[in-house]
């Protein structure tokens, strides 16, 4: 930065004045009418929607006095308390991309699979799809493979449809919300500024009872589909996976370190490492992967081309299998990181002038309980991702809206990102017009409101979150110090 000569005059600053309720509702009006237009009926990408939010966000600023600089030093605050998260995105992408080499996550489908029975369709159907999206990260992608086989099965067998597709979802969204490989899990985290692992096990207060109740249902209505026969497809799932890979107990080490990590609350980052590390060494011991190649995997992803086991031929594996085993690396997350890095662009000009304090203090005034304050959230969060349509800005912005709130009033932060994800995350997929609905709609051949009812952990889990609310049963606070360090970080 040059120096200002000692005769020059001083700059002028410029009176910083309170945004009315009207100018600061602008920037989100404009984010509502940008995304739902854009982005839903345009289909036009949502980075460059996000920044010309921003944008005129950062025009309502300069109208009440702020500079370029207080701008964009609120943008570069934001970005450096939220880089140990995006750090942790990074990692999870070298953490799938070499727990796929390693044979980990292919080991966790292959037994998946292998338990199918078809006297409990629905409910092994809901505990597949979850641990294979716990251990991927995506519940896109378990529910296009492992889900595809499932709802081919039910053809098979005449079973209802509707009911197995959602217990696909329901199982496919449990998996990835649990899962620290998930985007949607470390968005919350960044968003709220709570630890990963503290989300998670926090998440278990909701999600866990959503999941039970889901499991009994299906168990209930899903016994009469018993009979039939399972379809090929699975058959080659499980010959390509078993041809490609060895397997032993110790491809479960890299899962192991990650569950003990977060256990003992070992620091994440190191902890992903050494696990990364862990799944390198079983894919050169083990899979006859090349030193190269694994290290290749953990920055560009894996490729069913790696493998080097005798026999294995790449061109012999299904395009099921190839989609879901072909992913991971750092790379795979910058598209993720872009949205977040925009989203917290117009969080961070949104703060400066106050904006959203006006907003949130308007729309909690009437709110006095924490019932209340749970309820807000989940309204908000519905109707971000109802008019937005999008699941990684449904998590942020409302994150970056509420957290203060929630320190102002002793709850932790983390009583929000569980929230938001039960709100936001798992009713992407079972609403019609979002990506998600027309995705798992078109890839499992039922429509979206058909398996609605039957994607019963998706949509009742907010009942829970309403009911620990009215109770204070899982709610988490603050005690004085930390109410009051947080206050302080926030400044």
């Amino acid at each position: 930065m040059t120096a200002r000569p000692p005769d020059a005059p001083a700059t002028q600053e410029r009176e910083h004045r309170k945004p009315s309720l009207l100018l600061a509702a602008i920037p989100v009006i404009t984010l509502i009418v940008l995304l739902g237009g854009g982005y839903i009926w345009a289909e036009l990408p949502v980075e460059p929607l996000l920044i010309a939010t921003a944008a005129v966000a950062a025009l309502i600023n300069w109208y009440l006095g702020y500079s370029w600089d207080e701008m964009i030093t609120s943008v570069s605050h934001k970005i450096a308390k939220t880089m140990p998260a995006i750090l942790i995105l990074i990692t999870v992408g070298m953490l799938i991309g070499t727990w796929m080499a390693g044979g980990t996550i292919p080991m966790m489908i292959y037994y998946g699979l292998k338990i199918i029975d078809p006297r409990f369709l629905a409910l092994i159907a809901l505990l597949v799809t979850a641990i294979v999206s716990l251990c991927t990260g995506t519940s896109w992608g378990s529910a296009g493979t492992v889900g595809v086989a499932f709802m081919g099965v039910a053809a098979g067998m005449g079973a209802h449809l509707p009911m197995v597709a959602g217990a696909v979802v329901a199982g496919a969204y449990f998996g990835d919300k649990l899962s620290p490989l998930s985007d949607t899990t470390n968005i919350a985290s960044v968003a709220t500024q709570v630890n990963l692992f503290v989300h998670i096990r926090h998440l278990l207060w909701t999600t866990g009872p959503a999941f039970l109740v889901s499991a009994v249902v299906y168990l209930i209505f899903g016994i009469n589909s018993a009979g039939g026969q399972i379809p090929a497809k699975v058959g080659q799932t499980l010959a390509n996976l078993d041809a490609a890979f060895n397997w032993n107990l110790l491809l479960l080490l890299p899962v192991l370190i990650v569950l003990g990590g977060s256990i003992w609350k070992k620091p994440t980052i190191p902890v992903m490492l050494v696990s990364s590390a862990c799944a390198m060494f079983n894919a050169v011991v083990f899979q006859g992967i090349s030193f190269k190649d694994a290290v290749v995997a953990g920055v560009n992803g894996f490729s069913v081309e790696m493998v080097g086991k005798a026999g294995f031929s790449a061109d012999s594996v299904i395009e099921d299998v190839a989609r879901l085993l072909n992913r991971g690396g750092m790379n795979s997350m910058l598209g993720v990181l872009l949205i977040c890095f925009c989203a917290i662009a117009f969080a961070g000009i949104v703060t400066v002038s106050g904006s959203l304090e006006v907003l949130v203090e308007r729309v909690l005034r009437p709110v006095k309980s924490t019932f209340g304050l749970i309820a807000a959230t989940v309204a908000t969060a519905l109707a971000t991702i109802g008019i937005t349509s999008n699941g990684q800005v449904s998590l942020l912005i409302p994150g970056e809206m509420l957290r203060g709130e929630y320190i102002k009033r002793g709850l932790h932060p983390k009583n929000l990102s569980r929230t938001i994800e039960d709100a936001a995350t798992v009713w992407e997929p079972i609403l019609p017009w979002t990506s998600a609905g027309a995705y798992m709609a078109g890839t499992l051949g039922v429509a979206t409101l058909a398996y609605l009812p039957w994607a019963v952990s998706n949509w009742i889990a907010i009942g829970f979150a309403l009911l620990w609310g009215a109770t204070g049963i899982g709610i988490a606070r603050l005690t004085p110090e930390e109410r009051a360090q947080m206050a302080r970080e926030d400044i």
